[in-house]
């Protein structure tokens, strides 16, 4: 039962091989198992790679197999379309195009299987990856508020700094009228006196100036902070809300990117693997001598071949015996004296019709 499933996979003629010895069908059998687990690898190929592309399992599995069944139909038909024939130049002719789409399919199916063996190496360039793609939005998202944010700051200080300098000239003019009482200063008089009173008032409207500047720039610091504060909360949503665009970036072909980024060795072996196994029918069939099946299948269609050759000369034969048969007869009826009396009465007729219309007609038209 597995070998006719086998021989089935293989795209041999079932009526002729099952007639060949027990050799010739293991022969056969082996390079239908070959396409079969080729289609079955594709499909396990195509299924996980459609997987990191809709990450849903049943639609993978449905178009994975799908693709599998192609692949299948393909290498069926590259392997039952070689024929051995006693000219190895015309067989090596014949099998270069399939031994491209050959290289085609592997290359195809070899992929996806490579993301796989190597899918923890890939994470670990992907984490990279986006790690430094983290790093690098942030740094452009600040480009966008840090401007507004450094000249709000450079404002915040420049206020302070006017607070800074009101307080050390009330400070000195504190000192001063201090001095002044004490007598180490100005008119080096000890007490309260006029100086004294005068340097008091300057230091007091100074102190009054100080609370009103406090209160105004307090007020444009508040708000200035609150606007810092509104445009750090706003960076950081932006932030939030394109992380997730990064943390997505792993589908197929940042998979596949990440995987050129690795040592090419490994993942190219893989490759000759699947190379191997597509082309082993093809080179199974080429360097095989021909077989018991090959002169079977040559002669039942050189059996075709010369029934169809036989029919179509045949026919060509009736053809032209018909054609010399009708020349013949026609030439012997041109020389009938009753077919040519019959023919011209029939014109003379048909040109007596031909002129009683036409007055008919020329009457209407009076």
């Amino acid at each position: 039962m597995l070998k006719q499933f086998f021989l089935l996979c293989s795209g041999v003629d079932l009526t002729i091989i099952n007639d060949c010895s027990n050799g010739e069908q293991n022969k056969y059998a082996g390079i239908g198992a070959t396409v079969f687990f080729t289609a079955l690898m594709a499909t396990i190929a195509c299924s996980y790679a459609l997987f990191t592309v809709f990450d849903n399992i049943y639609t993978s599995i449905f178009f994975g197999i799908l693709w599998g069944l192609l692949i299948f139909n393909l290498d069926r038909f590259i392997v039952s379309t070689i024929k051995k024939n006693n000219s190895k130049p015309k067989e090596v002719i014949q099998v270069i195009p399939r031994l491209i789409l050959a290289f085609i399919i592997a290359v195809v199916i070899s992929k996806p299987l490579e993301l796989k063996i190597f899918e923890k190496e890939i994470n670990q360039v992907l984490l990279t990856e986006k790690n430094q793609m983290t790093l690098d939005n942030k740094t452009q998202i600040a480009q966008q508020f840090t401007p507004e944010i450094t000249s709000l700051n450079t404002d915040i200080s420049s206020l302070k700094n006017e607070i800074n300098a009101k307080e050390n000239e009330v400070n000195t003019l504190y000192e001063t009228y201090i001095a002044e009482a004490e007598g180490r200063k100005g008119t080096k008089l000890l007490g309260k006196g006029p100086v004294y009173k005068e340097k008091r008032d300057k230091h007091d409207v100074a102190l009054s100036e100080l609370k009103k500047l406090k209160e105004i720039n307090s007020e444009k610091i508040t708000q200035k902070e609150t606007t810092i504060a509104a445009l750090v909360e706003q960076q950081k949503n932006v932030e939030t809300k394109t992380q997730p665009i990064i943390s997505n970036f792993d589908g197929l072909m940042a998979r596949i990117n990440a995987l050129k980024k690795l040592p090419w060795l490994p993942s190219f072996f893989i490759f000759l693997l699947f190379l191997a196994i597509e082309t082993s029918p093809i080179f199974s069939k080429l360097i095989s001598s021909k077989g018991e099946y090959d002169y079977k299948l040559e002669n039942q269609e050189s059996i075709i071949k010369t029934w169809i050759q036989q029919q179509v000369h045949q026919r060509e034969a009736i053809l032209n015996t018909d054609i010399d048969l009708n020349e013949k007869v026609y030439a012997d009826l041109k020389t009938e004296e009753e077919l040519y009396n019959y023919k011209q009465k029939m014109a003379r007729n048909l040109m007596k019709l031909q002129a009683d219309s036409f007055y008919k007609s020329q009457q209407e038209t009076l």
